[in-house]
């Protein structure tokens, strides 16, 4: 099958990293209106994460995400730690991160971005602000950006 018929048939696995059943909710129900066909994996802390990741425990059959949105402020294991875990794996780095947070500190980005994530974006407080940086999260990352399986 052509790469181009793959991605056709094939959902796009995301997996959100967040500990926040709010915006666990809300980013669900704004990629189910944006972007049906993304199939959605959620884990509520980094430890989660890199098992879902690593394919351990409950989530040996878990699919290779296509793209990974990761809060900063995580139990466990904070998503700074996840990220530098991903990037220093060579069977995941190749997976884009975009961290998605509250935080807005500059130390933060500047860490992020040293951890090689593939954007920053804060979280907006407005529905409607939330639902636009989903839609422009799609739009680019879901619709533009074209995934390997395999980097």
């Amino acid at each position: 099958m052509n790469t181009t018929l793959a991605k056709v048939f094939r959902p796009m696995q995301l997996l959100l990293v967040d500990d926040s059943p709010g915006d666990v909710h809300l980013m669900k129900e704004a990629f189910r209106k944006a972007a049906p066909k993304v199939f959605m994996h959620v884990a509520t802390n980094g430890m989660e994460a890199m098992a879902f990741l690593s394919q351990k425990g409950r989530h040996v059959d878990a699919p290779r995400p296509s793209l990974i949105l990761l809060d900063l402020n995580l139990p466990k294991m904070d998503g700074r730690e996840v990220l530098a875990r991903i990037k220093a794996d060579p069977t995941l780095k190749g997976i884009p991160t975009i961290v998605l947070t509250v935080s807005e500190s500059e130390l933060d980005i500047i860490t992020s971005y040293r951890l090689h994530a593939s954007c920053y974006l804060s979280k907006p407080v407005e529905l409607d602000d939330f639902n636009r940086l989903v839609n422009s999260i799609n739009e680019f990352w879901l619709k533009k950006v074209t995934f390997s399986q395999t980097a």
